[in-house]
């Protein structure tokens, strides 16, 4: 056995409330990995709903990675969202026409990029992640954070807005398990290694590339 197949949508037998995620997504602006699921309480199709402000016409993305898990509610705004903070007001005249479509000539609204979550990321329940966020591999986000910026690799985050909690392994260790990037060995090699990779000893899994 090599573990469940990848190109399932429900991996569970008789749960429709789990899904990996890739398998359901129709937005051409959103890239999920394999093996990320998406857990909802409701309906696993909510999630293309709670990737909101999401405009063809902006082209901004959402790349998400390999063997994320992504929690009921999770929210990702993205920069469709934003309007203009150094002008005197920041209404969108331009969006209503009717002698207001020049409002936005020669001037653009505000974009942060590209919102890139890593692998390995557990964001949990009704997270909001904020529009160009870039977060790192086997990173953790507190379920009801607000995520402003970007999270470093292994990194514990929490709060509004959120801030670090912790580290997860000491900078020497995650430097290793950046290089090692178990979710790009082969779902052969990964099964093979499920006891390391459950485990706490970076060391073995150094062992087995």
């Amino acid at each position: 056995m090599t573990g469940p197949n990848k190109d399932d949508t429900f991996p569970l037998a008789h749960y429709n409330r789990l899904c990996f995620l890739k398998n359901i997504i129709t937005n051409p602006n959103i890239v999920v990995g394999d093996y990320t699921y998406y857990d909802d309480f409701e309906d696993v199709h909510n999630f293309e709903k709670n990737v909101k402000y999401h405009f063809d016409f902006i082209g901004d993305k959402l790349t998400i990675g390999k063997f994320c898990m992504i929690a009921s509610g999770v929210t990702f705004i993205m920069n469709g969202a934003n309007h203009l903070t150094d002008a005197i007001t920041s209404y969108p005249f331009a969006i209503f026409g009717n002698g207001w479509q020049d409002a936005m000539n020669r001037k653009a609204y505000p974009s942060k990029g590209d919102t890139v979550i890593g692998n390995d990321v557990w964001i949990g329940y009704k997270a909001t992640i904020m529009a160009g966020v870039k977060i790192g591999d086997g990173a953790i986000i507190a379920a009801n954070a607000t995520v402003t910026r970007d999270v470093a690799p292994y990194t514990i985050v929490g709060g509004n807005p959120a801030k670090e909690i912790k580290k997860r392994f000491s900078e020497e260790q995650i430097s290793e398990l950046l290089a090692i990037k178990w979710w790009d060995w082969d779902i052969v090699k990964i099964t093979q290694n499920l006891h390391h990779l459950t485990g706490n000893s970076i060391g073995n899994l150094s062992g087995s590339e």
